[in-house]
């Protein structure tokens, strides 16, 4: 199987997200990049079905020079190539995304490289989460897409994805090539071992540069909702705390 899987590079926050002066972006300058854990899982899926079909898998991205070490990360997971979308610092919305992609895969097939079988997507991306990017390359490409998915199992007639839904069992069989985007938990994503690591960074990246074109959306600002603050109050000390703490009990319903 020929398989494509398209990640993207988004702020790695594991405290408290701060926004730039300007409003427009995540300061990450203590935090670095990563791929959504969604993209992963993604990938993981594709390395596993190549395993047991035989095939390769080639990572895909849209983003600046930078990215092509989110490209390497996911080729140390077990990817065979990979394809940076180069772009400068401007802003590319969903529609401007899925274009390129889709582009990029059309390209590919006329470059004579062989056409994907299956095109993977994380089912939203980490950062702006807008369940997008791959209903619209399925829609540019004619192809069958379906999303959410937490199973993949390859089948004759082409694949089945399944996925859970109002407390139902949903499978979907599909023929190739086909859009799938997956969801976190559909596999746990292995640790690259060290082999794989020295050869993704001697790996080569392969580079193209897209048309960025405008979108009808314009991001006014960043703003990071206000969280509740939490306090602890301190009752007494000792036998002087007991009426408070009686006081407290009782008015959480919790005296009989």
């Amino acid at each position: 199987m020929e398989i494509g899987v398209c990640v993207k590079r988004v702020p790695q926050v594991g405290g408290r997200v701060v926004v730039t002066p300007d409003g427009q972006d995540v300061d990450t300058r203590m935090s670095g990049f990563a791929v959504s854990p969604h993209e992963e899982c993604a990938v993981e899926e594709a390395v596993q079905l190549t395993e047991r079909e035989g095939g390769r898998v080639t990572v895909l991205t849209l983003g600046p020079p930078q990215a092509a070490q989110q490209l390497r990360d996911m080729l140390a997971l077990g990817a065979h190539q990979a394809l940076l979308l180069e772009t400068d610092e401007r802003e590319w919305g969903p529609i401007a995304t899925a274009a390129a992609i889709s582009d990029a895969v059309e390209n590919r097939a006329a470059a004579g490289e062989p056409a994907f079988d299956l095109l993977l997507f994380g089912n939203e991306s980490a950062d702006t989460g807008g369940y997008q990017v791959a209903v619209r390359v399925a829609h540019a490409l004619g192809l069958p897409c379906v999303t959410g998915i937490k199973a993949l199992a390859r089948t004759p007639a082409g694949i089945r994805a399944s996925r859970e839904y109002g407390g139902t069992h949903e499978s979907y069989d599909l023929a190739l090539p086909a859009v799938v985007s997956v969801k976190e938990g559909i596999n746990l994503p292995r640790y690259p071992s060290l082999p794989g690591r020295l050869r993704a960074k001697r790996a080569p990246v392969e580079v193209t540069t897209p048309q960025w074109q405008p979108e009808g959306l314009r991001k006014e600002r960043l703003r990071v909702p206000a969280q509740a603050r939490k306090q602890a109050e301190i009752l007494g000390t000792g036998v002087d705390a007991v009426p408070a703490l009686v006081a407290l009990l009782d008015k959480l319903g919790l005296l009989p």
